[in-house]
């Protein structure tokens, strides 16, 4: 049994690392230097020089030079990832652009969006791009940072230099510079804890 699956089809530039269990198939190519780590999924893929693929799944989709992706982020439907980019666990990416430098390190969902060069995206963040009927597009500008587990509801855009604070939703577009935070604040009840787990 071999270690791993390449089809024929798929294109291997030089230097390239394959590990065991990979499974590399379709019109793939494998650029300059790139690490294909155990256990990754690449189809219809074209993978950048020297970045590191790290036991994910990358269907129909770009990824640029000097990349790291995974463990197990999934990339689909067209997802085009610049150059320079971090794309970190359980990070999903489907039909959307992330320009050179956009670092999503963990846990998020970016689907139907264009996100502007050096932005990044926090842990739980969430492009929400349907409304039950439609798939709606967000466009995120350059240099701002999203914060944890905030919501883009799109159709949004989100201009460059923006820093959106964590827990917040936002359904209104963001000029320039702008800062947004819509959460509710903490109300802390001393003595309440021990009572209601003693019920």
């Amino acid at each position: 049994m071999a270690e791993y699956i390449i089809e024929e089809s798929v294109k291997v530039g030089k230097n390239v690392t394959i590990e065991p269990f990979a499974v590399v198939k379709g019109n793939t190519v494998l650029s300059d230097g790139c690490v294909v780590q155990s256990f990754s999924y690449i189809e219809n893929a074209t993978i950048g020089r020297n970045t590191v693929i790290r036991s994910s799944r990358i269907t129909d989709s770009v990824v640029g030079d000097n990349c790291t992706v995974g463990p197990n982020a999934h990339l689909r439907n067209n997802a085009h990832v610049g150059n320079d980019c971090r794309i970190g666990n359980f990070v999903e990416i489907k039909a959307s652009r992330l320009h050179d430098g956009v670092k999503a390190a963990h846990l998020s969902y970016i689907g139907d969006a264009e996100v502007g060069a050096r932005t990044n995206i926090g842990c739980g963040v969430v492009f929400v791009n349907f409304d039950g009927r439609t798939k709606h597009h967000t466009t995120v500008g350059e240099d701002c940072f999203i914060g944890c587990n905030a919501n883009l509801v799109a159709p949004l855009t989100v201009g460059k230099d923006c820093f959106v604070a964590c827990g917040t939703t936002v359904d209104k577009d963001m000029p320039d510079g702008a800062f947004s935070i819509g959460r509710s604040y903490l109300t802390v009840k001393e003595g309440r804890a021990y009572k209601y787990f003693k019920q």
